[in-house]
């Protein structure tokens, strides 16, 4: 049921970002659908993440000592203030594995 529901979304997205987004189509919408097809995939990817990150066996996980919710977090912050993808998700590898490794 998961990987049906991840893999109909993806098509979703795919096909609206696609079909409405290429310049070659006569297609022209409306700046504000323009806008919102933007953050389909924002919203998308916090769909997926969110029970990940709040979630384990259907519980809500203690927010102290939640790695993932704290590596969630500093890669926010990481990514707002480096602007650069590689070296972000590389400071939150090493952060999250840090903190797995302390928390343990």
């Amino acid at each position: 049921m998961i990987w049906a529901l991840i893999i109909t979304l993806t098509v979703i997205v795919f096909s609206l970002r696609y079909v409405f987004l290429i310049p070659q189509l006569p297609v022209r919408l409306p700046l504000i659908i323009r806008q919102a097809l933007s953050y389909s995939a924002p919203c998308l990817l916090t769909a997926i993440c969110a029970p990940v990150i709040l979630l384990e066996n259907n519980e809500m996980r203690s927010f102290p000592d939640n790695p993932y919710l704290w590596g969630a977090l500093f890669c926010v912050v990481a990514a707002s203030l480096l602007k650069n993808m590689l070296l972000t998700v590389g400071l939150t590898l090493i952060f999250f594995y840090g903190l797995i490794y302390f928390m343990a």
